[in-house]
């Protein structure tokens, strides 16, 4: 059940003392830079995409994501063909190229990937579709970017390549 987010109402007169809305914690406040960016179903966005919050897609993207230290949610209706580097990815919508991620990758039921994905933790739900390979690194968050930046150093390779495919167009054997 929904409840509406009282923390945006003004507070109501209350007694001494802070007052904590219902249905909220105590937790730490809103950061500035934390905030979610939107890309609504009409947009469509190709080239180079960066920023430092969390960003929901709705609409289409061709080129590159970076949000190294931000969440990128990919709604049911985003249409997604980049390479993707994010702390973490949820995609409920369709992604096609490879997604790396620091923290964690997760395709929910709705969500379609095709391209390779390196993340620690990687989760598909029944029902996804997922046609790739899966690269779960154990160690921190420094090795999982230094094979970022060791596949993004590869010469000559194209930005999007199909699943199994090397970077020079030959058949794999």
């Amino acid at each position: 059940m929904w409840k509406r987010d009282e923390a945006v109402r003004p507070p109501a007169a209350a007694g001494p003392g802070p007052s904590v809305p219902q249905g909220h914690d105590a937790g730490p406040a809103r950061q500035p830079g934390k905030d979610n960016a939107h890309i609504g179903k009409s947009v469509v966005v190709k080239g180079a995409l960066s920023g430092s919050e969390d960003l929901t897609i709705e609409g289409v993207v061709e080129g590159t994501i970076e949000l190294r230290q931000n969440v990128l949610t990919i709604g049911p209706n985003g249409k997604i063909t980049a390479k993707i580097l994010a702390k973490a990815v949820i995609v409920q919508g369709h992604v096609h190229g490879n997604i790396t991620a620091i923290e964690r990758v997760d395709i929910r039921d709705t969500g379609s990937v095709d391209g390779d994905v390196i993340a620690p933790r990687v989760a598909i739900s029944d029902g996804a579709h997922f046609r790739g390979t899966v690269d779960m690194q154990r160690a921190g968050e420094a090795k999982v970017e230094a094979k970022v930046e060791a596949k993004a150093a590869e010469s000559n390779a194209p930005l999007l390549t199909p699943p199994g495919t090397p970077p020079s167009g030959a058949p794999v054997r």
